[in-house]
């Protein structure tokens, strides 16, 4: 609980003897870096990238100590931005918050007001985070497949479909009209797969091994958010004119891929980036994401969880083990 005495709790990420420690610590608003607009944290949301930060891994966080947490919604509670005032519902995710920036994993966080967005008519603090980092990248991706003219009604695979981005992925396209097929390798995600509606559901082990240059045309287009030998398979087996929206890196960050379906077949391959993407397009996304989905839709999507449960929930995360959103009750 938030004190009158302005001391807040936050998830601290420290340097010790013996490494990074992660631990509940009670802080105050003097400790918070320097920034014109102060947000009371409502939720925020447990990524892949969290997972990593929580574990001292790939060196996520660049400095400590370190308030973990890439993104977050809540209400301005202070503010010298003459965009924001106090009472403002606002949703935070990138820009380094999280890793170079105190982020999201506490009841107060001080930023800079050029990273908020204004939360569009619709979507709660709530709503925000069952979306989170996930929700803006899977929108983006969308949103890069209609740019290249990818029509609903086209066959779209969905790469690491039960994970965070996969899983909205699957929700989004289905909504959109989309013919969804979700690869896993959790096949007891399918009944939860085929709820957010994917109407076919593809091994991994199909994809995971190094196949041809060219396979047979399957995909209209794709979402992939694991990258490595599954984006390479994704790609030859793309149709003429297709194109796959790529955002992650969960198998591997290398591309072990020929030239030949971007030559032969025209394949697009979308870089899509939501950390430092543009405001306008951010909030065109809000919007979208407002928009399109529904209540249920936000129920079906997340599990809720503490801070204080964070810790244990990184080696879970990592290896692939939680479905879905992970929303992070502050």
């Amino acid at each position: 609980m938030k004190n009158e005495n302005g001391t807040f709790r936050a998830l601290m990420a420290r340097k010790t003897e013996a490494g990074q420690v992660v631990a509940l610590e009670t802080i105050s608003e003097a400790d918070l870096p320097e920034a014109d607009v102060t947000v009371d944290i409502e939720y925020s949301s447990f990524n892949y990238k969290d997972g990593l930060a929580l574990k001292g891994r790939n060196r996520i966080l660049r400095t400590l100590p370190m308030v973990p947490g890439i993104d977050f919604a809540g209400t301005v509670r202070s503010s010298t931005n003459p965009h924001f005032k106090p009472g403002d519902k606002v949703v935070l995710t990138g820009w380094g918050v999280g890793e170079t920036w105190w982020g999201g994993f506490a009841e107060r966080a001080r930023v800079k007001g050029e990273w908020l967005v204004k939360l569009p008519a619709g979507l709660t603090p709530r709503h925000a985070m069952i979306l989170g980092t996930a929700g803006l990248t899977a929108m983006l991706c969308v949103d890069a497949l209609e740019r290249h003219g990818i029509k609903p009604g086209a066959e779209i695979i969905v790469t690491g479909a039960a994970g965070g981005v996969g899983s909205i992925a699957v929700r989004l396209l289905s909504r959109l009209g989309y013919r969804v097929s979700a690869l896993t390798g959790r096949q007891s995600e399918e009944a939860f797969l085929k709820t957010l509606g994917a109407q076919e559901i593809v091994a991994r082990d199909l994809y995971a091994a190094p196949g041809k240059p060219l396979l047979g045309e399957r995909w209209d287009g794709a979402v992939d958010t694991v990258g490595g030998q599954i984006l390479a398979n994704v790609l030859a087996a793309t149709r003429y004119d297709g194109a796959v929206a790529a955002c992650g890196l969960a198998a591997a960050a290398d591309l072990p891929a020929t030239v030949f379906p971007f030559i032969l077949r025209n394949v697009a391959l979308l870089g899509v980036d939501s950390v430092y993407c543009p405001h306008e397009r951010r909030l065109r996304a809000w919007m979208r994401l407002a928009d399109i989905l529904e209540e249920r839709d936000f129920a079906v999507l997340a599990q809720e969880v503490g801070l204080e449960d964070l810790p244990r929930l990184a080696d879970d995360i990592l290896a692939g083990r939680v479905r879905g959103r992970t929303l992070v009750r502050i």
